[in-house]
């Protein structure tokens, strides 16, 4: 027996269960097959589809469509290859069409789709256009059921019985309620006694929904009937893959070859050695063999390109992942690392027993990320549209909009989630169990009705809430790509398929990453700001990893702004490993993925001499590149066919699943069939144990070292530019608004490379920070509240002339009152002042205000103004606190130093390697951390710091840190005392006590 017309939580916020849940408790109830029909979407397709295989479950795709502003809808069932396509286009146009109507668009998306109806108006006017139409009775009998019953036999039509819940038991009932209570923006009670008396049963067996129909048996079989003709299981498109021609070349595999080889004797000179037309040639074959020619042309094109006059446009960009392991990208100047030259292995690319297909990410400056992305969405349009993100309750949302739903102001709630930046659970442990553990929240009483609303808060959790925009992924199809999938409008009026990364995927939709990166933008701004203070960077000869100063400073960790490797835990790496080398820096970008910091500490000590020997004598050298250890996502297939004897297809199969949210279930098959193979190859049960283990840090996220290498080109850039033109390289970091830290902590390093903090100045500030030589010009985006408007006007009205006086400035640029006081506190109008102090310049501008109130018509020339009163200037303490509030720090000197008084008992930051082993107390300024959960679930936090002379990093065990948690904030002093603790020669001090400095 079938169970038609569920709905799913993908019905967003009326749905209470997921389709795999559904999948579970359908096959347990005793039917045969289930047609999913969420409300106005596929979103759940892949799932649905995985589910019914996993419980034997015959699918039946459809969807529920509703009418716009009205309560009508009805629900598509997917006959055929043609019905599913129907059904793809008409999605799109219910979400895409301004003027969509059921009756209308209907006929026009017919073909292959079966549609049930609750109205009888509607049913009679499909049914008389000719339409495959059936009465749909919902789950019980009923008034309106009757009716429809009678016009379909009058019409000659099927009358059919579908499931009508949003909930799928009792127990779910509450929930649905507060599911209904988001979406309304109303209180639970009141949803509460909307539906009181009509609570839904939820999902019943088989046995149970035949005897509702007991007097209509004919519904039942008609039901069945109707399944019976939905013969389509779901889309089977191969893997789809971009069109490209360019009018000139019809076939994309000759263009490919032509082109590479182009690019290869840009790359290497007109004498391409063996070594590169072999590899050449071995890429070019799979890549022609698998159908993926078009695919490398489009990227191509995307990332750089042709302009009318037929030159390409050159940007500045990092292809990663695994695609920078084909040379043939790199000679395309997609990805910029060289395979031979650090031996990136393409076929974990391509390869002929890759089923799904791989993708190419390309990262572009932040900045001009959308630009590409319109380039792409209006070249393909109606081709082309972003893969989907769906969003899903986490603890903080579902706190917040169950504690809304139950009434409580903003206030109370933000008191609660506020205390809330992480949440770690073990399995079973409930919301109110696991708050009350964390260290933010001692002391914290869940009076009613909390206990209640973390109850129905957990049940929350996991849920889809909403459709956002993956962060870069865009799909191009040859035919419209609505035929291929729901496409609707995110919020952000770009166009999105309804499906996420993964469903895209397996649908074989060929996804291509367009993806922003800050630090992209950091090193193109500072090489132009190299090259217009006359030092020219030649960026066709930049061979960053091959500075010898470059290099040392990577080995003492002295990369904070440096793209990827500025982080606490990186650099603290980098201190330990005391290498600078590139090969060593793509290791230590991969092998600092969460879930390794054992072999992370095993790799420090290997790498200084340590003893190890293969784990495996059928590893051979599988691994000795890394000294042994399993540092890449590829390292998984090739031990797994070393060891196990795997085939590359099912190594790759192990190794992807590392990452997939249904891990756990289809983990167990490759568990089962590596330790099998090993045992037949031999290799001892303890070995086995060890490999699997290592296999399993790769849960999370986790770098291939094409991505790695590509990653570690783009930090040795930054890293040598930093060396070399710190003060352009920190005005571009602070600039582009990017990186690991504050603006505090980037201005306080730049001091500490011994660069001078210029104030902002109306006279000579950029909008964005400016660097010369020892000196670094604060700009006029560093000023808190000064609008972009003001900002503009100042640049445009000096490119005119130069400010003549104070008057002269308020006249032309006319600053709003928050404005003004920003650039008096910030010290950009001291260089118009004269011999007026802050004080003075103040009361001018209430002088000018008042002048420009009492002659309106005075808007078109300066207005001179009489002298101020002789007003004390602020004092320096007031002064300096002002200027903080306008800048978020100061310039001249650290805040510390107005708030410590020296004392004989403080250390200096610069001093700690004098203290190794030893207590000490030293004054600090907190700058970021991170929480970490230990083996037994005890929440602990690295934490990092800094003074006027050096960053530093802490440690506060869960026992310190549940004392001190409530009180640590960032952006706040504080004196630490405790123990200096030196690992392979990297300091931290791990802190036993503490106090606020206010």
């Amino acid at each position: 027996m079938f169970l038609l017309g569920v709905r799913s939580s993908y019905s967003l916020l009326r749905g209470t269960t997921s389709p795999t849940r559904l999948c579970r408790l359908v096959k347990k109830l005793g039917y045969s097959g289930i047609g999913l029909a969420d409300r106005d979407n596929l979103y759940g397709l892949w799932n649905f589809l995985r589910g019914c295989r996993i419980e034997g479950l015959c699918p039946v795709i459809g969807a529920q469509v509703t009418e716009p502003g009205s309560s009508d809808f009805v629900t598509c069932l997917v006959k055929n290859n043609q019905g599913y396509r129907s059904l793809c286009a008409f999605l799109t146009d219910r979400h895409c069409n301004r003027n969509f109507s059921l009756s209308r668009e209907l006929p026009v998306w017919g073909e292959g789709l079966i549609v049930l109806c609750r109205t009888p108006e509607l049913l009679r006017e499909l049914h008389s256009r000719g339409m495959d139409v059936a009465a749909d009775l919902g789950g019980s009998v009923s008034a309106r059921g009757r009716i429809l019953r009678q016009q379909a036999r009058e019409l000659g039509v099927a009358a059919v019985a579908t499931a009508d819940c949003d909930a799928v038991g009792r127990d779910d009932f509450h929930l649905a309620c507060l599911l209904r209570a988001v979406r309304k923006g109303a209180t639970i009670g009141d949803v509460r006694d909307s539906l009181r008396g009509v609570e839904q049963e939820g999902i019943v067996s088989p046995l149970e929904f035949s005897e509702k129909f007991a007097i209509w048996p004919e519904v039942i079989k008609a039901t069945a009937e109707l399944a019976a003709r939905c013969r389509f299981t779901g889309p089977d498109f191969g893997i789809v893959m971009p069109p490209w021609h360019n009018g000139r070349d019809n076939s994309p595999a000759g263009a490919l070859r032509r082109e590479a080889y182009r690019g290869a004797r840009r790359r290497y000179g007109d004498d391409l050695g063996e070594p590169v037309i072999e590899r050449l040639e071995h890429e070019l074959r799979i890549i022609e063999q698998m159908g993926f020619s078009s695919y490398f042309l489009v990227v191509r094109d995307i990332v750089h390109p042709e302009g009318k006059d037929g030159r390409r446009k050159k940007r500045r960009i990092c292809g990663r992942g695994s695609g920078a392991a084909s040379l043939v990208a790199y000679c395309l100047e997609i990805t910029n690392v060289c395979p031979l030259k650090y031996n990136l292995y393409f076929e974990r690319f391509l390869n002929p027993e890759r089923s799904d297909p791989p993708d190419i990410d390309i990262d572009f400056a932040w900045d001009e990320r959308d630009e590409v992305l319109d380039e792409v969405l209006q070249k393909f349009q109606g081709h082309a549209a972003m893969v989907c993100n769906h969003v899903f309750f986490k603890p903080r949302m579902a706190i917040r909009e169950t504690a809304k739903a139950f009434g409580l102001p903003d206030h109370e709630i933000s008191e609660v989630t506020g205390r809330l930046p992480w949440v770690s659970r073990n399995e079973g442990e409930g919301l109110e169990t696991c708050l009350r553990a964390l260290p933010s929240f001692r002391g914290k009483e869940f009076l009613p009705p909390w206990p209640e609303i973390l109850e129905l808060a957990e049940k929350l959790v996991g849920l889809p809430r909403y459709l956002s925009v993956h962060p870069g992924g865009v799909v191009i199809t040859p035919e419209p790509i609505n035929r291929y999938v729901p496409v609707e409008y995110a919020a952000k009026g770009v166009p999105v398929i309804q499906w996420e990364k993964d469903g895209a995927e397996e649908a074989g939709l060929v996804k291509i990453d367009i993806l922003g990166n800050r630090s992209l933008g950091v090193i193109r701004d500072c090489v132009e700001a190299i090259n217009e203070n006359d030092q020219i960077v030649r960026e066709e000869y930049w061979q960053p990893e091959d500075d010898e100063t470059t290099r040392q400073a990577v080995a003492r960790g002295e990369t904070m702004g440096c793209f990827y490797i500025e982080s606490p835990a990186m650099r603290l790496l980098q201190k330990k490993a005391g290498r600078g080398d590139f090969e060593q820096l793509v290791i230590q970008s991969s092998i600092i993925r969460p879930a390794a910091n054992e072999f992370v500490r095993e790799y420090v000590r290997r790498l200084h001499g340590g003893d190890w020997q293969p784990l495996c004598f059928r590893l051979g050298d599988v691994l000795d590149e890394t000294y042994g250890l399993m540092v890449y996502q590829e390292d998984v297939s090739r031990v797994a066919v070393a060891m196990a004897g795997f085939s590359h297809g099912e190594a790759d199969g192990l190794r992807k699943i590392m990452s997939k949210k249904d891990r756990e279930r289809r983990l167990k098959h490759y568990r089962s069939r590596f330790f099998a193979g090993c045992a037949e190859n031999h290799v001892a049960l303890e070995d086995t144990e060890e490999m699997w283990r290592m296999m399993m840090s790769f849960d999370g996220y986790s770098f291939c070292k094409p991505h790695s290498a590509s990653y570690a080109r783009v930090s040795f850039q930054a890293a040598w530019l930093k060396c070399h033109f710190p003060a352009e390289f920190m005005a571009a970091v602070i600039s582009n608004r990017g990186g690991y830290y504050s603006v505090f902590a980037y201005v306080s390093e730049a001091k500490r490379l011994g660069l001078k903090i210029l104030h902002p100045d109306v006279r000579y500030s950029e909008i964005a920070w400016t660097g010369k030589n020892n000196w670094i010009r604060v700009g006029l985006q560093g000023l808190h509240g000064l609008s972009t408007g003001c900002m503009e006007r100042i640049i445009m009205e000096r490119k005119k002339s130069d400010f003549a006086s104070i008057s002269d400035f308020f006249c032309r640029i006319n600053p709003a009152d928050n404005e003004v006081s920003v650039l008096v506190h910030g010290g950009a109008l001291d260089g118009l002042a004269g011999d007026l102090n802050r004080s003075e310049l103040l009361w001018q501008w209430a002088g000018y205000k008042a002048a420009r109130q009492n002659n309106p018509g005075s808007l078109l020339f300066p207005i001179i103004l009489p002298p101020p009163p002789s007003l004390p200037a602020p004092d320096e303490q007031t002064r300096l606190r002002r200027e903080f509030s306008a800048l978020g720090f100061l310039c001249d000197i650290h805040p510390l130093e107005c708030i410590v008084r020296p004392e004989k008992n403080l250390v200096k930051g610069c001093d700690l390697d004098n203290y190794r082993g030893q207590q000490v107390n030293i004054a600090a300024w907190l700058l970021t951390g991170k929480l970490v959960s230990t083996k037994s679930g005890e929440v602990m936090e690295f934490l990092t710091f800094e003074d006027e002379t050096a960053v530093f990093e802490t440690t506060f065990f869960p026992q310190v840190y549940h004392r001190y948690a409530s009180v640590l904030s960032g952006g706040r002093p504080y004196v630490l005392s405790g123990l200096v603790e030196e690992d392979y020669g990297a300091l931290t001090l791990t802190v036993e006590r503490m106090k606020p400095l206010f």
